[in-house]
C-alpha cells in the first residue's frame, strides 16, 4: 500500500461496520426471543440450490412425479434449502462468536415452493467454555405461512468474553 492509499484508508478504520453486531458473551440475555422479516421461498431459488449441492430428488426437482407419485401432491423446496435459507433471516453477524455446531435439527413440516417462512430465535443458555470464550446456545424455529412450524434446531456458538478473568474458575476442564 502506497502512502497515499494509507491517507485515504486510514480515515476508514475508524468508521462503524454496517451490518455486524459486537456484543459479548456477559451481554447474551438467556430468555430473549426475536422474529425474522418473512421471505417466499420461489421455485427459481430452490432449484438454484437443488442444482448447487447436486440434490436432484424426485420429490425437489420433478413436477410430474411429485403430482402423480408424491406423498405430498407437489414439489417440496429441500430441507437444507429451508434450513440455510431460515437461518440466514436470523444472521447476526456478530464479530466476536464462533460457530460450534447445531444440534437437534428436526424437519417437522414440508415446505412447498411458493410457502412463505419466518424464523424465531431463542436465547436458550451460556456457560463458560474456555480460557477466552464461553458457549452460548440458541434454537431456531423456522415458521411457514401463518404459523406453522416446519424445522427446528439448536445452534451452539463460542463468544468471546468481555472479561475473561470473570469465568476462570468456571472453566470446564475436559470435553464438551
Amino acid at each position: 500500500m502506497t502512502n497515499e492509499q494509507a491517507k485515504i484508508t486510514r480515515p476508514h478504520q475508524e468508521l462503524p461496520l454496517f451490518n455486524t453486531e459486537d456484543w459479548m458473551y456477559e451481554e447474551f440475555e438467556v430468555g430473549q426471543k426475536i422474529r425474522s422479516m418473512r421471505r417466499t421461498l420461489s421455485e427459481g431459488e430452490s432449484m438454484q440450490f437443488n442444482a448447487l449441492v447436486m440434490d436432484m430428488h424426485p420429490y425437489v426437482a420433478d413436477e410430474i412425479f411429485a403430482k402423480e407419485e408424491g406423498v405430498f401432491g407437489r414439489r417440496l423446496v429441500a430441507g437444507a434449502f429451508v434450513f440455510s435459507v431460515g437461518l440466514g433471516l436470523m444472521a447476526h453477524n456478530n464479530i466476536h462468536t464462533f460457530s460450534y455446531g447445531y444440534d437437534r435439527l428436526r424437519f417437522i413440516k414440508p415446505v412447498f415452493i411458493g410457502d412463505t417462512i419466518y424464523t424465531v430465535r431463542t436465547q436458550m443458555e451460556k456457560r463458560p467454555k474456555y480460557k477466552e470464550m464461553g458457549l452460548v446456545k440458541v434454537s431456531y424455529e423456522v415458521y411457514k405461512n401463518d404459523g406453522e412450524l416446519a424445522l427446528y434446531c439448536e445452534h451452539l456458538q463460542t463468544v468471546k468474553y468481555r472479561n475473561p478473568e470473570q469465568w476462570q474458575d468456571q472453566i470446564e476442564k475436559k470435553g464438551d
